[in-house]
């Protein structure tokens, strides 16, 4: 119940000071008891709303309510070896707390369906609420559609599409009825109000069973369940556990730090990664580096080693150490990253590691003798570099840099080229 609470105030949900249980009656093999327990004309939270970037622009989503009921069997349809179509059911999730969020019907595109249903997820998963999970069933999204003239009034007939495990599925499965729809509406032909399965195989949608009105569900308070009364002190409590939400976090990220709007959306949409980043930003606070760091750098490492955001072993501290070694100039962009493997595969501070390996030659001294024998034997790339072509040096940079093995400061090698060119 705290967590249905925690989504509702998080979707800005008005939060009754009662709520009851209902019996929901009817008859499906996933549902061998024949009723479900869910929540009817009270539920847990009412009147929210998720603002959903699509492609009209921003647009304000409503949430009509957030409510608890149990969850089902799970069917799974297969053809035997003998050719001969079947239904398994799967009862261990039976019974099972489920939390159903439904939104208004004010979606107008599959697209923005697909940008609501992400962002309804990355939001789920921010609070911690569920793993969001599509192929293990810890989020489902069914989707109700209806297709009508826009000079007529709202259609009273809506399909309800299911099985869809994916948010590219249900983005093709609402393409793919909308056309339907449409094709029956141009022949002249009734609509029919029903649930259809999605077939990811055929692209299409399947009949399954006649669609209900709300009467045929017979409801009637569960006899078993007492009603809830809901403490505006819970729900306080509640408010107070919130986090900081997704975008209030990225847009603070991009008016403090510098960071691009995109990269702190991106940033934010896994909760875990955003809160390294920000222990990271706390020690080194140059915010726009680090998240551009940690999206590119450490994502790769940890993709390599096939570990979750959740589980990054550099402590933050030594993440700030390497980047400000970065920053200063004291490591280059090729070594700092060798150095992020070298933490990840040992667990070794950056100090142990650049110590065993040798601190990169920031020594102009050292250096200059290396610039001038790198140019000797490429004269061409210094002629064309004294000529104008600037690109040219970059060229002799990278000699030297392959010379030290990456060892090299690149500024400062650059700075010496410059001296040593005339440049």
């Amino acid at each position: 119940v705290d967590l249905t609470i925690l989504t509702g105030l998080a979707l800005n949900c008005s939060i009754p000071e009662y709520a009851k249980f209902d019996r929901k009656n009817y008859s499906y093999p996933d549902l061998m008891k024949w009723y479900q327990i869910s929540q009817y004309d009270l539920p847990l939270c009412v009147r929210g709303w998720l603002d959903v970037d699509g492609p009209s622009g921003r647009r304000r989503i409503g949430i009509k309510r957030v409510h608890l009921e149990e969850d089902t069997a799970k069917l799974t349809h297969v053809t035997g070896d003998d050719g001969v179509p079947a239904s398994l059911i799967d009862v261990n999730r039976s019974g099972v707390p489920l939390m159903e969020i439904v939104s208004e019907p004010e979606l107008t595109s599959p697209e923005e369906a697909v940008a609501y249903g992400v962002k309804l997820r990355n939001l789920l998963r921010w609070l911690g609420v569920s793993t969001t999970d599509m192929q293990h069933g810890a989020l489902r999204v069914d989707a109700n559609i209806s297709v009508w003239r826009h000079d007529e009034p709202v259609a009273n007939v809506k399909v309800e599409i299911k099985n869809m495990n994916s948010f590219r599925a249900l983005g093709r499965a609402l393409a793919h009825e909308a056309q339907r729809q449409a094709a029956v509406r141009a022949a002249g032909q009734p609509l029919v109000q029903e649930t259809r399965g999605w077939d990811e195989a055929s692209g299409t949608t399947l009949p399954q069973r006649t669609k209900e009105h709300a009467h045929d569900y017979r409801y009637f308070p569960e006899p078993d369940l007492p009603p809830l009364q809901i403490s505006r002190a819970r729900v306080e409590r509640l408010r107070a556990e919130l986090p900081a939400l997704p975008e209030a976090v990225a847009r603070d990220l991009v008016a403090t730090q510098g960071v691009a709007a995109e990269a702190a959306a991106e940033l934010t949409s896994d909760r875990a990664l955003a809160r390294y980043a920000l222990e990271v930003i706390a020690r080194h606070p140059y915010g726009a580096d680090v998240v551009t760091w940690i999206l590119q750098d450490v994502r790769r490492v940890l993709n390599a080693r096939q570990l979750t955001t959740e589980t990054i072993p550099v402590p933050p501290a030594e993440m700030a150490a390497l980047l400000a070694l970065r920053r200063s100039g004291g490591l280059s962009s090729s070594m700092a990253a060798q150095v992020l493997d070298e933490m990840f595969a040992t667990g070794r501070s950056v100090e142990a590691i650049i110590a065993a390996r040798g601190r990169q030659i920031s020594d102009a001294d050292a250096l200059a003798a290396l610039v001038q024998r790198v140019i000797a034997e490429h004269p061409q790339a210094a002629e064309d570099f004294r000529a104008g072509k600037k690109p040219a040096i970059q060229f002799l940079v990278g000699q030297i840099m392959k010379a030290t093995r990456g060892q090299a400061n690149p500024p400062m090698v650059t700075e010496l080229l410059r001296r040593e060119l005339g440049g």
